[in-house]
């Protein structure tokens, strides 16, 4: 079982999550985002602020298995392939590192992902976070079709 952690932020952070990384970092992030997605660069933007969101509500809620939508997944993925910096992320704000756990099959999945972008979107904002509901919603297109990935709170 993983342990809950206390994530202090500051009220600029709850309000704008890309403070919680270098901008320099953000930068290339949103950049990628940008670049790979055929997206413009102020969506790119939006894409990164609710994937660092997502990952405070994981690192608030170590054992809730909570979901990205498909369009913040593309977040996530883009801050993994920085993985040193990933890696001193998820020690600052969950004091361990936060796993991205994909689902491949329906059958392997243990919760419903209507509900757990519901719950996750619930946690975001229970953290005075940001929501931008249109990388949320629908719901039947987020999180991979049918299962999706998510947070996984075992410990290695």
């Amino acid at each position: 079982m993983a342990s809950a952690t206390t994530v202090r932020l500051t009220d600029d952070e709850l309000t704008h999550p890309r403070t919680l990384i270098p901008e320099k970092l953000f930068g290339f992030l949103t950049d990628r985002i940008a670049r790979e997605e055929d997206i413009p660069t102020e969506d790119a933007v939006h894409v990164m602020e609710q994937a660092l969101a997502f990952l405070v509500a994981c690192a608030l809620n170590p054992d809730a298995r909570l979901s990205p939508s498909k369009q913040v997944d593309i977040g996530w993925h883009a801050f993994l392939a920085y993985t040193r910096e990933y890696q001193d992320f998820c020690t600052m704000i969950a004091g361990r590192f936060i796993h991205h756990a994909p689902v491949d099959t329906p059958e392997d999945a243990i919760h419903d992902p209507v509900a757990a972008i519901g719950a996750t979107v619930e946690a975001i904002r229970a953290a005075g976070l940001p929501v931008v509901p249109e990388l949320w919603i629908p719901a039947s297109q987020c999180s991979q079709c049918y299962a999706g990935c998510a947070d996984d709170p075992r410990e290695n």
